[in-house]
């Protein structure tokens, strides 16, 4: 009887990895490497005034060394200037909150 619980659990899994590698994996197009022919492209990222606050919000001035980075953000996507995770784990009051204690500071 176990032998035969053996053999049902250890064929599918042999025969596995050949269906794995029966299929062909498609990568995306025949030049994966390669933007298509006419895809939009970005010639200028537009930082003014506004885009910095809403990256910058909830981070008191003097702004440290380390977020000058976003001078050389460009259009690419960044969790930096996004709302994360809400409730006490919301650092920079992305979120409405209905606990309106203050929060202390990082020291």
């Amino acid at each position: 009887m176990a032998g035969r619980k053996a053999k049902a659990v250890l064929l599918p899994l042999l025969a596995w990895p050949m269906m794995a590698v029966a299929e062909p994996l498609v990568v995306g197009g025949a030049f994966p490497d390669r933007r298509p022919e006419g895809a939009p492209v970005i010639t200028a990222s537009v930082r003014d005034p506004a885009w910095y606050a809403r990256a910058l919000r909830g981070i008191l001035p003097p702004f440290q060394e380390s977020l000058e980075f976003l001078d050389d953000q460009g259009a690419w996507y960044t969790p930096f200037d996004r709302p994360g995770a809400p409730g006490r784990y919301d650092l920079r009051d992305w979120h409405e909150r209905d606990d309106l204690r203050p929060r202390r500071l990082p020291e």
